[in-house]
C-alpha cells in the first residue's frame, strides 16, 4: 500500500536530520504535497533532465536527489528555463522532488562514511565533527595495511563508477600511504584542517588549480598529504545504494530504485 509523502518525509528526516545540514544548504521538499501518495521512489545524485525523465518513465512518485535543484536563488521557474522545465515536468507527472544534501553527508553512513567503508578504513572519524562528536563533514581513518599511493588510486578507480575524468593523483606513485582523509563531493575547503594535513593522502573532488598547487607545495615540505581528485558525482553516487536499502527497511511496501544514469557533466577527454 502507498505511503503519504509526509510519512516518507518523516523517515527521511529520521535518517538524515535536516538539523545536520549546513546553513547555506537547501535540503528538503522542493515539490509535492505532504498528502500525496508515494509507492515508488527513484534515487539520483542530481535533478537533471535525464533523471527527471527516468523518474517519470519508471512511474516514480518521488525523485529523491542528493543535490538540491534550487540551491542558489532563482527568480523564475518558467518552463523554458532548465530548472523550471524539470519542475514543471515532475509536477505534471505527480512526481515529488526532495533533496537530502549536507544532512546526508554528515551521518555515519552518509556519502563520506560509505566511501570510507568501501576502502576498508578502520578507526573512522569525521574530519570536522559536529557538536555531538559523532557526525560531521568528511572522514579520516587508516587502511588495514600500508599501500602505495598508486595502488590506492587503482583500488579507488575500481570502487567508483567510471567517468571521463577518472582518478587524478598528485604525489609519488610509489610513496607509502596508510592514513586516509576523504570528503565526498567538493572538499578543497578542508585542505588546511588538521586531520587532512596529518593524513598521508586526501581524497575528494573538484580540486581547483591553486588550492591543489598550494597543498602540493606544502606536501613537498613534509606538511601535507598526497591528493586524489575524483568525480564529484561518482564519489556521492556510492551512497545511493545504502540510502535505498535504509528506505526499504523503514518503508517495506515502497519500491525504491537507484538511477544508474551518469550525471557527471564531462563526456570525454582528449590527450596528446
Amino acid at each position: 500500500m502507498p505511503y503519504s509523502l509526509r510519512e516518507v518525509s518523516d523517515v527521511i528526516e529520521s535518517l538524515w536530520p535536516i538539523a545536520g545540514a549546513e546553513g547555506w544548504d537547501a535540503s528538503g521538499l522542493i515539490a509535492g504535497h505532504p498528502d500525496d501518495e508515494i509507492s515508488r521512489i527513484l534515487l539520483a545524485v542530481d535533478a537533471v533532465s535525464d533523471t527527471a525523465t527516468e523518474a517519470i518513465e519508471t512511474g516514480a512518485d518521488l525523485l529523491l536527489v542528493h543535490h538540491p535543484l534550487l540551491l542558489r536563488g532563482v527568480t523564475t521557474v518558467a518552463a523554458d528555463r532548465y530548472k523550471g522545465s524539470i519542475l514543471t515536468r515532475l509536477i505534471r507527472a505527480n512526481c515529488a522532488l526532495l533533496a537530502a544534501h549536507t544532512n546526508a553527508d554528515v551521518v555515519s553512513d552518509g556519502t563520506s562514511g560509505v566511501l570510507a567503508r568501501l576502502l576498508n578504513l578502520t578507526a573512522i572519524a569525521p574530519l570536522v565533527s559536529s557538536a555531538d562528536g559523532e557526525t560531521g563533514i568528511g572522514r579520516v581513518g587508516r587502511l588495514p595495511q600500508p599501500v602505495t599511493l598508486g595502488s590506492l588510486a587503482h583500488a579507488l578507480s575500481k570502487i567508483l563508477p567510471a567517468t571521463a575524468t577518472g582518478v587524478r593523483v598528485s604525489g609519488d606513485y610509489d610513496s607509502t600511504v596508510e592514513t586516509v582523509a576523504l570528503c565526498g563531493g567538493a572538499g578543497d575547503s578542508l585542505l588546511s584542517t588538521d586531520a587532512v594535513t596529518r593524513a598521508d593522502v586526501y581524497i575528494t573532488s573538484d580540486l581547483r588549480h591553486h588550492p591543489a598547487s598550494e597543498a602540493r607545495e606544502q606536501a613537498g615540505l613534509g606538511r601535507g598529504p598526497a591528493l586524489i581528485d575524483v568525480s564529484h558525482w561518482a564519489s556521492e553516487w556510492l551512497w545511493l545504494d545504502v540510502a535505498a536499502e535504509q528506505l526499504r527497511e523503514r518503508l517495506p511496501d515502497l519500491t525504491v530504485q537507484v538511477s544508474d544514469l551518469r550525471t557527471d557533466p564531462w563526456d570525454f577527454v582528449v590527450t596528446q
